[in-house]
Parts: C-alpha cells; structure tokens; sequence
C-alpha cells in the first residue's frame, strides 16, 4: 500500500521498468551508467540494501551523502495492523536541490520478509521516477501501468482489531552449569486515526542451575504482566488517556501491583510527522495499590499510594544524523523525598564526509525502592540478580566512531562467501 505526496492516487500504480538494456540480458557498463544515472544516497538502516541495488538499477549508489543528488532518509514507525509504516523522503541535493518528495509503502503483520522488500522497491522506484526523468538515462526507462483489481476485501469484520499470540523457550548447559527461560505474550490492539487501544499480557520464568565442588545451586526469577493503554486523539497536538498496569515480580518483590492513571500529552510537532521527528511531553498522575511477597524494609505487606510522573522526549531523524533523548521523572505524593530521575540520550552524527560518530547514555537517581525485601540477601541472589537490591543511582555510556574513504561508487553486488545482507543462519554459543 502506497501514499504520494503532491500526486494524484491514481498515480501510485505506476512504477519503474528496468533498462532496456537490463531487460534483454545486458549489463550497463559501469562507468556509463556513472555519468547518466542520478547519484543516490540510501539512508536505511534495517533495508535489504544489496537486494535494493540488483532490483533499482536505474540509478547509481555512492557510499558519501555528500556526493548524492538525492538522499533517501527511510523512517519507520508501526501500524495499528502490527504492521509498519516505512516513509521515504527524497531530499534533493547539489543539482537537484529543492527537489523533495516523500512516499509511504504499509507493510502487513503476515508479510514475509520478501514480500516487505519486494513492496519497498517499488516505492523506491516510484519515488526516483522523477529524478531518473531529469538525466540522461530516462531514455532508456519505460511507464507501466497496471489497472487495480476489482475490490474484493469489503467491510472489515475485525472492526481493525488485531489479536496476536505467541511462546518460546530457550534452554542449554553443559556439566556444571544450565539455564532455561521461558516465555508466552498475547495481545489485542484496535487503532484508528482518533483512538488507539492496546491490551497486553506477559509471562516469562527464569532458571540456573550451578554445580560447585558437589554443591547444587538453583535458582529462578518469575513475573506476569498486564498492560492496558487507552488514547484518544484531541487534534494534532494533543491527547489524553488511561493506562492500566497490573503485575507481579518476583524479582521486585510484588505478589499484585495495581496501577491505573490517566495521562495528558502534547508533542510539539504534528503526529503526523512522528517517523521523522517528535518532542512529546506526557504527565501522569496514579493510584498504586500493591501487596508485597516478603516484608519490606518499611515493615510493609500491603501499601495504597498515588504518584505522579513526567516525561519529555525528543526524538530528530535527519541527513546529518539521529537523536533519540529523554528526561523522565516520578514521585510518591505520601511523601514527596520518594522519587526517580532518569535520562537517557543516544546522538548519531554525520561529522564529515565519511566521517560519522554516536555517543548514548543514560542513568538515573534512584530514592522509591519501597519494596525491598527486609533482611540480607543470599549470594546466589546477588550474583545473579534474582533480587532487588538497595541502590542510589544506574549508569551506562556508550561512543563510537567509523571513518571510511575510498571510491564513492557502491553499485557492485558480490554475494560469494557471504555478505552482510546474504541471509543465511549463523547460531553460536558460548
């Protein structure tokens, strides 16, 4: 399914043929096709991008966003089907500058992977059509279209609910050491432009077993979840909800926590953009009811407590480079020295050309362990984190930097010995 800006529907069956060329069993030579095709720079991090390049053959690749004419930025975001949405956006660069466009391809929930990347190509090449046209290869292109079939889908009779079920286990070892894990996940959604309305239930069960000098160790974590999200649209800025968490933990010491709170939030830019950019602000204010497996360092069994929370988040997907930050923070209105900070952030940035680095990082103040158990912890328990324990403060930090020179030109497929897109399966354990 496709969306064109600034063309009419009827348009959006219309793709790109190979060369005339490509079609009779020739291949171009490679340097004609340098000097005629538009340079295109492909900025997706999750596509198929050696299957892109041996079905859109009508343009050529280059490995620096600088030398592009054209800069494809591919955002995703997922659709109330459990599919995605995957926007293209054309930015003309050098010859071509002021040149944009953008074209949207929905993929379903049942899509194969094949059938994703096959869906994906043909918005590429629907979305290069124009630019193709203004060089000298359009010559050797040619215009299909192809008539849509009579409708045969009719009325939705699951009224765009959407329910999805699912199970694993993971389990090895060896002589003095095994593990196993176990999980099962079901969900119903229903979302529409004005509403979203999300229901989820998790189950997951942890176990190790360690043998020492003719000593046995065991030990397991579990925890079942509920989550229940209610949206309503207020236009293109704002809505408003009610979320519903119920759970229980084994590892934060919860046999039933009980957590309703509705919520108000205002993103400064239009929903509608969210693929590509969004700064959201989202306050809660919560009733908390839980009951506890052990006694708490509060000589606590059973607490009712409301809180509220804040956060802010900003999140920037461009030619130079990605953002993704937030600042969150809660607090027990009991008492209001009981609270939790957090911020995280993660920058991509296209420096130079060829040159790029990241740097995330996040970390949090931590003062609202209410739940901690009362009494000393076990070694097993502190080793392999089956318990929470009494802390301050969390960090992590995270840098990187690639630098890459060398000829601009990436058309070339070679899939001997295997690639990086060559599919394949590759398990190891260690």
């Amino acid at each position: 399914m496709f969306e064109r800006s600034r063309a009419k529907a009827a348009f959006c069956a219309f793709f790109i043929l190979a060369a005339a060329a490509a079609a009779a069993g020739q291949v171009p030579d490679i340097e004609a096709l340098k000097k005629a095709a538009p340079r295109v720079y492909l900025d997706c991090s999750s596509c198929d991008i050696e299957y892109i390049k041996t079905e859109v053959t009508f343009v050529n690749y280059v490995r620096d966003r600088t030398e592009a004419q054209v800069h494809i930025l591919i955002t995703t975001q997922a659709t109330g089907s459990g599919g995605r949405e995957y926007l293209l956006s054309f930015l003309g660069q050098n010859e071509f500058r002021g040149l944009d466009d953008t074209v949207r391809y929905f993929s379903n929930s049942t899509d194969t992977d094949d059938e994703i990347r096959r869906g994906l190509v043909k918005a590429l090449k629907l979305g290069l059509a124009g630019y193709a046209a203004r060089t000298p290869i359009a010559a050797r292109l040619s215009v299909q279209f192809t008539p849509p079939e009579p409708g045969k889908s009719g009325p939705d009779r699951w009224n765009s609910w959407v329910f999805s079920f699912s199970s694993g286990g993971y389990f090895n070892g060896e002589q003095s050491h095994g593990s196993s894990n176990w999980e099962a996940n079901a969900s119903a959604n229903r979302i529409t432009e004005r509403s979203k309305l999300r229901l989820g239930l998790t189950a997951d069960f942890d176990a190790d077993r360690y043998e020492y000098e003719g000593v046995s160790i065991r030990s397991s974590q579990e925890s079942y979840e509920f989550n229940g999200l209610y949206v309503t649209a207020l236009g293109d800025h704002w809505s408003a909800g009610l979320a519903l968490d119920v759970e229980s933990s084994s590892y934060d010491n919860t046999r039933l926590r009980i957590e309703p709170a509705p919520a108000v939030e205002y993103n400064a830019f239009p929903y509608a953009q969210s693929s590509r950019r969004q700064l959201r602000f989202l306050y809660k204010l919560g009733f908390e009811g839980v009951r506890y497996r052990q006694e708490t360092i509060y000589f606590k069994t059973r607490e009712s407590l409301f809180k509220h929370s804040l956060s802010v988040s900003l999140e920037l997907k461009e030619k130079w480079g990605s953002i993704s930050t937030s600042l969150s923070g809660e607090q027990y209105l009991h008492d209001l020295s009981k609270y939790e900070l957090n911020i995280f952030g993660m920058v991509n940035v296209n420096l130079l050309k060829g040159l790029s680095m990241y740097v995330a990082g996040g970390g949090g103040q931590i003062r609202n362990q209410l739940g901690l158990i009362r009494g000393e912890a076990s070694l097993e328990e502190v080793l392999l984190q089956r318990r929470q324990l009494e802390t301050g403060y969390n960090y992590f930090v995270m840098a990187g930097v690639s630098f890459t020179f060398g000829s601009i030109y990436t058309n070339v497929v070679n899939p001997r010995f295997g690639g990086s897109s060559s599919g394949g399966i590759h398990i190891e354990m260690n």
